[in-house]
């Protein structure tokens, strides 16, 4: 169960945190004003905070990696794409294919932009660096969708194609 909730503002839009207590469960990015649990009072804990603080970071250019604790839920399949976008670090990015095949289901084009979609946890596990084939944005679920995961995209210094 996630209790404890913490929201803080960003270059994307305000972001919500939840964590079981012990690990980050969920970050969610605002979209058109608003984040899911908006009529519920904050409830920090200390791995939230971490995060918070990581993120600061992160949005200011001074931290290229995430070392707070995670716990997403998913299916075992779910899972191990979340566990391989995980190595994809700063400006770097990866394709659907090539994490199709770094997962063992290379022709699950749809199951694999489907664990993407379904991530709890954006900007910690970076779906925003997965690309077409041909190097161009395909789409995105958090915040505003596309200009979000291009604002991303430029921030990590992501070069795509024309």
């Amino acid at each position: 169960m996630d209790a404890y909730l913490l929201r803080m503002p960003s270059p994307i839009g305000r972001l919500e945190l939840l964590s079981d207590g012990s690990a980050v469960t969920s970050l969610t990015i605002e979209r058109d004003g608003t984040l899911p649990r908006d009529h519920l009072p904050e409830r920090p804990n200390d791995v939230l905070e971490t995060a918070r603080d990581q993120l600061d970071e992160y949005f200011a250019g001074e931290r290229r990696t995430f070392d707070v604790p995670l716990a997403p839920d998913g299916t075992p399949f779910r899972r191990a794409v979340w566990d391989r976008l995980r190595e994809v670090g700063w400006g770097e990015h990866i394709t659907y294919g090539e994490l199709g095949m770094a997962v063992g289901k290379a022709t699950a084009g749809r199951a694999v932009g489907g664990a993407i979609g379904s991530n709890p946890i954006p900007l910690f596990i970076g779906c925003h660096r997965v690309l077409g084939a041909d190097g161009r944005v395909t789409g995105y679920s958090g915040g505003q969708g596309i200009p979000t995961k291009l604002w991303l995209l430029e921030h990590e210094g992501i070069t795509l194609a024309a």
